[in-house]
């Protein structure tokens, strides 16, 4: 039995020439009337952006399927359709079964309603009866955590406690279909894990689960299936494992320019990187690390706002996408002098503590608790021998994120005198 049905669903935004999205109804009337009259004397409509475009598959019953993607690629888009929150411009959508969607933190929660008057609200909306609220009441306020906090209204609560309801109210109120996108970033650590063994118990009792994630290990582990989308399309379809391993070969191809026209950078651009280098032990340019010998990363950056203290940090991370080793400026309680308009930053690592393998690091920059920069791939290098330990081998990254120093040691059993044989 299908659960989903896409049909060549596509969405096209509008866009002025600042690239404001226009989605209400006023503007794109006004905008629409500017396009007759023309503007600037030249006829003709605004840009135009496809946020997906042509996009078809089926999902039976019961599967849990993996949503990937770069940032800006769809994927967001495609759930608020499945969900009803847009309109698609064209294609058509089948959706067999009631459906639980946490698309974006606070999405259908009314701010001046209590926590617990929102959770009646969202079963409302499910479809639910007062009396199946009432028996899953207690169980959803205990997942969430937020028991003591459970009358005050929710225009109140952290990001974090808004996480923790919604996704506590969407899991538990029986939806037939699950739509999670990756707002369960915002949770910590520890309800991440109860999230994601919830999905999978969602899984186990038949319903159907979207899961949208950069979290490669969860998309393996959770996901049966995997959907790879790249500017709005859908590019490859098959096992999660497949699908990963095609991701990850994508986000492995270095880019053109990383540090000019990459879709995954953000910040206001106030302070900057233009460039970056992968030095070896030698302080030579290099892809290729050895795992026990020191190396360097190396930033240039642009200063346009002349700040006198940046926060600078560096995140590596596995092929598998997961974070293996933060350097941080803060934490290691360095405040940079001396700041020019031009120059760069140099992250010296004494012992590489990583397995072999390939990794990527991402590079974001601090003004005055602001983000000013980051760029997700600003570098990309691969671990490939070891003199880490004295045999001169090293483990994979499936064994183990990073590498550590130990030792061993060996206490054999105290030899038994005659006495204590005599007194057995």
């Amino acid at each position: 039995m299908i659960a989903i049905r896409a049909d060549g669903l596509s969405k096209k935004y509008r866009i002025s020439a600042g690239n404001q999205v226009y989605d209400t109804l006023r503007d794109l009337l006004t905008d629409g009337f500017r396009n007759l009259l023309g503007r600037n004397g030249v006829r003709g409509g605004p840009n135009t952006i496809w946020a997906l475009r042509d996009v078809s598959f089926e999902i039976p019953k019961g599967q849990i399927v993996g949503i990937i993607g770069r940032n800006g690629a769809g994927k967001s888009t495609l759930l608020k359709i499945l969900s009803r929150i847009v309109e698609p411009t064209e294609g058509r959508a089948e959706i067999h079964g009631r459906v639980g969607s946490l698309i974006e933190v606070g999405t259908g929660f009314h701010p001046e309603l209590t926590g617990g008057e929102n959770i009646y609200l969202n079963g409302a909306i499910l479809g639910m009866k007062k009396r199946e609220i009432d028996r899953k009441f207690d169980e959803i306020v205990a997942f969430a955590e937020i028991d003591r906090f459970i009358d005050t209204p929710v225009k109140r609560y952290s990001s974090g406690m808004h996480v923790r309801l919604a996704f506590a109210v969407a899991a538990h109120l029986e939806p037939e279909i699950l739509l999670v996108d990756e707002v369960l970033a915002v949770g910590d650590v520890a309800f991440q894990r109860k999230s994601l063994g919830k999905m999978s118990s969602v899984a186990q009792e038949g319903r159907t689960v979207l899961f949208v994630s950069h979290n490669m290990s969860a998309i393996q582990n959770l996901c049966t299936r995997g959907i790879l989308i790249r500017q709005g399309q859908l590019v490859f379809d098959g096992t999660a494992e497949q699908v990963v391993t095609e991701y990850l070969q994508e986000l492995a191809q270095p880019a053109e320019s990383p540090f000019g026209g990459n879709p995954d950078r953000k910040g206001d651009g106030s302070f900057r990187f233009t460039a970056s280098r992968v030095l070896d032990e030698n302080g030579r340019e290099s892809g290729y690390l050895v795992a026990g010998r020191p190396a360097s990363f190396e930033f240039t950056y642009e200063d346009r706002i002349e700040a006198r203290r940046a926060d600078v940090r560096f995140t590596l991370f596995n092929h598998f996408g997961t974070a293996v080793a933060n350097f941080s400026m803060d934490l290691m309680g360095y405040i940079p002098e001396g700041l020019r308009p031009r120059g760069k930053f140099i992250c010296r690592v004494p012992n590489l503590p990583l397995p072999l393998g390939e990794y990527r690091g991402g590079i974001a920059t601090y003004v005055g608790g602001r983000l000013t920069d980051l760029v997700p791939n600003a570098v990309l290098f691969r671990v490939e021998s070891s003199t880490f330990f004295p045999t001169g081998r090293t483990t994979r990254p499936q064994h183990g994120a990073c590498l550590v120093e130990h030792h061993w040691q060996h206490e054999p059993e105290a030899t038994l005198g005659a006495e204590d044989v005599g007194a057995r």
